[in-house]
């Protein structure tokens, strides 16, 4: 129970590697606060999982595109919890396309959802960590920052500003015992790479070392360690999760 008594803010907590790393989590002792866009169901269950572990609970609705869901989001888990430990960056959206073809909104939803909401997010829980000399945060970035495919420049850029901004929070926080690290998962089996896997497996198989995809729980078993009081000395890094994609 490395986690007892801590809770954590996991956004895009109802499926995919956001659910595995709000179970992971709740599995070693932390009381959960997740977060969704538009899959009640699936949110409703993943809070399901985690209370018949005993662990306390809630799910908030809203995209954190929007600017004013952030705030409000840690207002409302700090007074349901008391406190926020750890934050778990994981809501993001994919628009792929060929730059040319991309419109504005597709450039500006993606850089919101997988950029802006983060830092907006940061900037709303890093005053409760700041006074509570401990703190845990842990941005989802994505191989793409690195070695983006076809149609990915607007999702490579935000991911590649998050990469920039989990370094540049790593200086501004580490005073106070907050320590902000990211992950960079490959291709992973979510719904979210269902298009990429299906349209270029080929390719990607190619490109992996380890030819095989990795499961949601991977990249879970990564966050809590980093996300976890057993690490006290990493920070400011971007843990790359991608067997081995970033070598070819």
């Amino acid at each position: 129970m490395e986690f007892a008594g801590q809770v954590a803010l996991v956004t895009g907590g109802s499926r995919g590697i956001g659910r595995a790393i709000a179970l992971k989590l709740a599995e070693q002792g932390c009381d959960i606060a997740l977060t969704y866009r538009s899959a009640t169901a699936e949110a409703e269950q993943a809070a399901e999982q985690i209370a018949k572990l005993g662990r306390k609970v809630e799910v908030y609705q809203g995209d954190i595109a929007d600017p004013e869901v952030p705030k409000a989001l840690v207002a409302d888990v700090r007074a349901a919890f008391g406190r926020i430990d750890v934050l778990v960056n994981n809501a993001g959206i994919t628009r792929d396309e060929l730059l040319v073809n991309q419109s504005l909104a597709d450039i500006e939803d993606v850089l919101r959802t997988n950029l802006v909401g983060p830092m907006l997010t940061v900037q709303a829980v890093a005053p409760a960590m700041l006074r509570q000399r401990y703190g845990r945060i842990v941005n989802i970035s994505s191989s793409a920052a690195s070695k983006p495919g076809r149609g990915q420049s607007n999702y490579a850029a935000a991911k590649g500003g998050l990469e920039a901004f989990t370094k540049a929070m790593a200086v501004e926080l580490a005073p106070r015992g907050i320590l902000v690290n990211a992950v960079a998962p490959g291709v992973i089996t979510t719904d979210m790479t269902e298009t990429i896997r299906s349209h270029g497996e080929d390719e990607i198989m190619s490109r992996l070392l380890l030819k095989k995809y990795a499961e949601p729980e991977t990249i879970a078993d990564a966050v809590a360690y980093l996300a976890g009081p057993r690490n006290t000395y990493t920070t400011g890094e971007v843990l790359h999760i991608d067997g081995g994609l970033k070598m070819a």
